[in-house]
């Protein structure tokens, strides 16, 4: 039944949010909360100088709707222009850039302010579409301001965009705005951890209803990987952006701070299915690692999450292995916490007296470096934990206490952390507290699934 108090009108609907804000928040909580709060008052003021009226500020988004079109697209240019301004005051990491989009439709207008409708989902379809620090509009919006504003306008087609039956026609506003002067800036800084982004998976299958199980994959794969502490994964948010689109994995890169890019395709044929997953180095293009999946249609969810613990389980330690690799060709004294704990990984992997003292060496300096470091408290405890084992130890019980303690300090620093309740598992192991060293490896487990150590160190705990 209709809502009586419900106003149906055609409106001008922008559709914000920031792009890499996952990103910035991982590096610093409050600068990120503080400055959206200031970037927000830019939208305040422009939006409403504009005729226009914010209506939502959900997470790291701003929607508003105007009278018209014209002062909608109007009031974007601004709001571009001069937070690109603010944006130059700020270090390099921590700019805050959004992505707007606008679209003219009904709405429905409730009461209380709210807005709903088809137009509504449109613009946050073309926001999705817009580059970081730039403006995408509908083909309803370019056609009714085109002659009256003085910009220029990419037409980038008909594009198939989620939950909308029809392709909408897009235009992203040219150099006039502030998407030139985002584009010229320098990139992201990368995190000191790895990162990764995670592209929507291709549908090639011809088939529409397979879109939401590409979708689904792709969405699956950032939730998994994000289980894996010492990686920084870029949200759905920004990576879907590109959806639709042909980009240079380089450029993505850039553009979201990340050194790694996983992309995919889904394709259906007769009662089958085949996914490829494809790992690449986005700060030089090569290829790190390459899968095909073939397998039977059945049921859809269980195939779905098949799939995606077959991908994590092969990208984690290929991303490792990168990552150890990186660290071994930088020169010792440039090592910071990050380097120092893969560097360190790398020398205990080669199971000698000389490279396991190494090895607890560099633990110690990362920890140093950084004292709440969990995943080298828990290196450091495993690397003692093979010191008893392998004999490398005059005094057993000595470092089989500092093992314990590291482990115990690797749990405190993150409760999150899967090597940190292996290794503690492992401890227990060593001084014959079965029970103890299997509950704390299940938690390992429960915490990461795909890794393949909390296993290793369950079954020698079982028996």
């Amino acid at each position: 039944m209709a809502d009586p108090h419900a106003d149906q009108r055609l409106a001008a609907i922008m559709a914000a949010d920031v792009a890499g804000y996952s990103r910035l928040m991982e590096a610093d909580e409050r600068a990120t909360v503080a400055t959206l709060d200031a970037h927000r008052a830019v939208f305040r003021e422009h939006v409403s100088g504009h005729g226009g009226r914010i209506v939502d500020t959900a997470g790291d988004s701003v929607l508003a709707v105007f009278p018209s079109a014209i002062g909608a697209v109007e009031a974007a240019i601004a709001i571009q222009e001069t937070l690109g301004r603010r944006n130059e005051s700020l270090p390099e990491d921590r700019r805050m850039r959004f992505r707007v989009g606008i679209n003219l439709g009904d709405v429905i207008e409730k009461d209380d302010g709210s807005v709903y409708g088809s137009g509504v989902n449109v613009a946050a379809r073309m926001e999705s579409l817009a580059e970081p620090g730039g403006i995408c509009v509908s083909g309803n919006v370019h056609d009714f301001v085109e002659s009256k504003v003085d910009l220029s306008f990419e037409d980038i087609g008909e594009r198939e965009v989620k939950n909308i039956a029809r392709p909408v026609h897009a235009y992203r506003v040219g150099p006039a705005t502030a998407a030139a002067t985002a584009s010229s800036e320098k990139p992201l800084a990368l995190p000191d951890k790895p990162s990764i982004a995670v592209l929507a998976f291709d549908n090639l299958s011809g088939d529409p209803e397979q879109e939401y199980f590409a979708d689904g994959i792709a969405e699956d794969l950032i939730t998994e990987l994000s289980r894996l502490r010492w990686l920084f994964v870029t949200a759905r948010n920004s990576t879907f952006a590109y959806k639709g689109r042909s980009p240079d994995v380089r450029q993505v890169g850039t553009e979201l701070g990340v050194r790694y890019v996983l992309e995919g395709s889904v394709r259906k044929g007769a009662n089958r299915i085949r996914v490829t997953a494809q790992l690449i180095d986005a700060t030089t293009g090569n290829h790190v690692w390459a899968e095909r999946y073939d397998r039977e249609l059945a049921d859809l969810f269980d195939l779905q999450d098949e799939i995606t613990e077959a991908i994590v389980a092969s990208v984690g330690p290929e991303l490792d292995a990168m990552e150890r690799e990186r660290a071994r060709r930088k020169p010792p004294e440039n090592l910071g916490a990050w380097e120092s704990y893969q560097r360190g990984l790398w020398n205990l992997y080669r199971f000698t007296k000389d490279e396991n003292r190494e090895a607890r060496r560099l633990f110690d300096r990362a920890i140093k470096l950084d004292p709440s470091f969990a995943s080298a408290y828990a290196a450091l405890s495993y690397a003692h934990n093979l010191a008893v084992n392998q004999g490398f130890t005059e005094d057993r019980t000595e470092t089989s206490k500092q093992a314990r303690q590291a482990a115990l300090r690797a749990v405190a620093e993150d409760e999150k952390e899967a090597f940190g309740h292996t290794t503690l598992g492992r401890a227990y192991t060593y001084s014959g507290e079965d029970q103890a060293a299997i509950r704390a490896i299940r938690t390992a487990i429960d915490l990461n699934p795909s890794f393949a150590l909390a296993h290793h160190c369950l079954a020698l705990a079982m028996i």
